[in-house]
């Protein structure tokens, strides 16, 4: 049985209650406007069985590729589940920046000077309105286990939480929401990083690539397994080549579009040592 209500925290934030999941559960993050990924990860779902109200998503559904609006809706007819990114908190506030907590005057600042003007102004009425429904966290339990789904972390949507980030930052989330798991997004790598029987798992973007050199993307799965949790990251190969297409307009930044084909970041700023080290070297899980 599916239970979905919304309640507050007590922190101004609002939690989405799945109730007990039942069958395979899809996570993936940051589509990041990019309407051919979607359509892609949508087709691998229904092949898979996967009911949408299982499919859930980190946030951040708009970003830096072109058809924000299409993805918006493709998401709203899908029937996926989303927390708010920091990207739809800023759209739903009408606020002048993406909030995505880069240090002002870096590249990424720069880049998100364009990029998130152009989302604003492509986005109807009904994609606002329905961005604005989405809650801060997301939680449910699957194989006797408590899963919380949020962006950056519990504390602050635009926390890079990497594997390399202290295990001690992490505890502390897992102190405040009393999860066996936590589902995370924000940084844009795929990890799992377990300690103390806790698990922190990132299941990755599928808007742009991991900076590994490949153009796929990546996703999760959890599913039950002879009484116990499985989760396995997987790799999306989909249509990059027409989503750089959409790209070539002056209104985006075609650092990003060269993400799209190239599979590597346009630089590591935002990354620690140890992850900026792995550029181009493929994920290590």
């Amino acid at each position: 049985m599916l239970f979905n209500f919304i309640y507050d925290t007590g922190m101004d934030k609002t939690v989405v209650d799945l109730g007990n999941l039942d069958g395979k559960v899809l996570l993936f993050g940051g589509v990041y406007s990019n309407l051919q990924a979607l359509e892609a990860l949508k087709r691998i779902a229904e092949a898979q069985h996967i009911a949408p109200q299982n499919c859930l998503c980190t946030g951040d559904i708009v970003g830096y590729c072109a058809q924000p609006e299409e993805v918006v809706q493709l998401f709203k007819i899908w029937g996926a589940q989303s927390v708010l990114g920091n990207v739809e908190i800023q759209l739903r506030d009408g606020a002048e920046d993406c909030g995505c907590d880069f240090r002002k005057g870096s590249r990424c600042d720069g880049f998100s000077q364009m990029w998130f003007p152009y989302a604003q102004s492509k986005l109807s009425k009904s994609s606002l309105d329905f961005i604005a429904t989405l809650p801060d966290h997301i939680q449910f339990r699957f194989v006797d286990k408590k899963f919380v789904m949020v962006h950056g972390d519990f504390f602050n949507v635009s926390e890079f939480v990497y594997k390399s980030t202290d295990w001690s930052l992490k505890q502390k989330n897992f102190d405040a929401t009393g999860a066996d798991v936590i589902i995370a997004g924000h940084c844009g790598l795929p990890f799992n990083h377990s300690q103390n029987e806790k698990l922190w798992l990132n299941p990755g973007v599928i808007g742009m690539p991991a900076n590994d050199g490949s153009p796929h993307v990546w996703y999760a799965i959890l599913e039950e397994q002879d009484g116990q949790l499985k989760f396995t990251h997987h790799t999306m190969d989909y249509n990059y080549k027409l989503a750089n297409q959409h790209m070539q307009t002056d209104f985006l930044p075609q650092e990003y579009a060269r993400t799209l084909i190239t599979g590597i970041w346009d630089n590591t700023e935002i990354l620690p040592a140890y992850e900026s080290g792995l550029q181009g070297f493929g994920i290590q899980l």
